[in-house]
């Protein structure tokens, strides 16, 4: 068997510059959680205002994710980059000069915007320039930022936390969007790519509002009441209605819809999407338990806490780029199996773990499940562009996004709910983390089942 091709010195160049200005929003969405304690305390406001700082980052990034598909048409990938860009870094900087909870919470509306429009575009420029050749290779360069954000985030927050203001959880953002501009004018490619087609307001007017009232109602989930809650039963049919109703307006419309849902006819792609929600439920599901776990029943702080994430860090980093390789060698179904294995087979552990089980064994636990994890994005996401012309690369990018998003709010969400149920119906807190991991590792592994759909290339393809 031949090694996977290498890639292009252009590939490279892009796909750090890609990196580089892409850390700022990926870390940024995850340093700002350890600090609503702090934020609260120095705002004078109850965790329940200034969680807000959350929720509206994340509504704003919901609402601009399907534009960037017409904007890359209109303006070019490099225009459309370089904005975002700025966008973030003014919506960083206001937001370390805050003077109350509400401009803070505004002011993360304006960053969330910037980071929507830089996720699929990532991801959409490398595909393109790849030109169906070394995807696997090179989604394991540009989404090891992805991957890293809910595990290193926690961990930079709760440093900065330790010996500096919470201004700084922004600030620190600068350089990189600087940086990050600088370079994209070197080596993000600006053409043209193609006819543009006219903005789809209605389809924005519906899919847009969609997306963030779904969302806002699986973050309110989270409180007393769970899924019971007004806040969240309105906003989820209105949510689910506004999504219905888009679906049958972009499959009518077609290649003008704002996003285009035809594309889900490909089986690669509906595939990859699927699988792509239940990722983003394994990850970020277990992302928002574990910290709460070394927390509440092992007694550590915000900080340490962080610093017990690392070993599902570097897990993920050992293993990426050989996950890309193999991706491009045998295809990404048996991959991405394996991966959720590991996945699920590391997460059972903690549904046994208590106050006194070995912390050594626990950080062995958590390397493999950073294994696992970041073994399973690369393979899906290659699935997800297989076979697509340049054209429909963008479209394709904000499908499995959305994916991604909808299904770690979703994952969260259930877990966040069966954690407070178990401790509403008397159980001990160790026995409400059980229950929550029990349900976490099923999420692996029904993903497991869902990536033995993914294709394999056969023996004659990869010659």
């Amino acid at each position: 068997m031949s090694d996977a091709p290498t890639l292009t010195r252009a590939q490279w160049l892009t796909a750090i510059a890609l990196i580089v200005g892409g850390l700022a929003p990926i870390f940024d969405s995850t340093i700002v959680n350890v600090a609503l304690k702090s934020l609260a305390a120095d705002l004078g406001v109850q965790i329940a205002t200034i969680q807000w700082v959350s929720t509206a980052y994340l509504l704003s990034l919901a609402i601009s994710i399907p534009v960037v598909a017409w904007a890359e048409l209109r303006f070019g990938s490099r225009r459309v980059w370089i904005a975002a860009l700025l966008v973030f870094l003014v919506g960083s900087v206001a937001c370390s000069l805050a003077w109350d909870a509400g401009s803070l919470i505004a002011f993360r509306v304006v960053q969330g915007f910037g980071a929507g429009l830089m996720m699929p575009l990532m991801q959409s420029v490398l595909m393109r320039q790849a030109g169906g050749r070394n995807i696997g290779t090179l989604m394991g360069i540009v989404s090891l930022p992805i991957a890293l954000g809910p595990i290193l985030g926690p961990v930079i927050g709760g440093g900065i936390l330790a010996v500096a203001s919470w201004r700084w959880l922004f600030l620190v953002n600068v350089p990189l969007c600087l940086v990050g501009v600088v370079l994209a004018l070197r080596w993000v490619p600006g053409e043209a790519l193609g006819a543009r087609r006219p903005f789809d307001w209605l389809g924005f007017l519906l899919v847009s509002p969609g997306l963030a009232a779904v969302l806002l109602a699986l973050s309110n989930s989270h409180d007393d009441g769970g899924f019971a809650r007004p806040d969240v039963g309105w906003p989820l049919a209105v949510g689910a209605l506004l999504l219905a109703a888009f679906t049958w307006h972009a499959l009518r419309r077609g290649d003008t819809a704002l996003v285009r849902l035809g594309l889900l006819r490909a089986r690669e792609l509906k595939v990859a999407t699927v699988a792509m929600v239940f990722t983003g439920a394994a990850l970020f599901g277990a992302v928002f338990l574990l910290p709460l776990f070394w927390q509440t029943v092992r007694g550590t702080d915000a900080l340490g806490a962080g610093l017990m994430m690392i070993p599902q860090g570097i897990g993920t980093l050992v293993v990426r780029t050989q996950a890309g390789r193999l991706t491009d060698r045998i295809g990404p179904r048996w991959i991405a199996v394996t991966g959720f294995a590991v996945a699920a087979l590391a997460t059972a552990p903690f549904a046994f773990a208590d106050a006194s089980t070995s912390p050594v064994w626990l950080g062995i636990v958590l390397f493999l499940r950073g294994c696992g994890l970041g073994t399973v994005f690369i393979p899906i996401m290659a699935a997800a562009y297989t076979g697509l012309p340049g054209g429909d690369v963008a479209d394709a990018s904000i499908i499995t996004r959305i994916a991604q998003q909808l299904g770690g709010a979703l994952g969260t969400a259930l877990l966040a709910v069966l954690l407070q149920a178990s401790l509403n119906g008397g159980g001990t807190p160790v026995d409400a983390f059980h229950v929550a991991f029990w349900w976490a590792t099923g999420f692996a592994a029904v993903s497991m089942l869902v990536a033995l759909l993914l294709p394999v290339i056969s023996r004659a393809e990869r010659g």
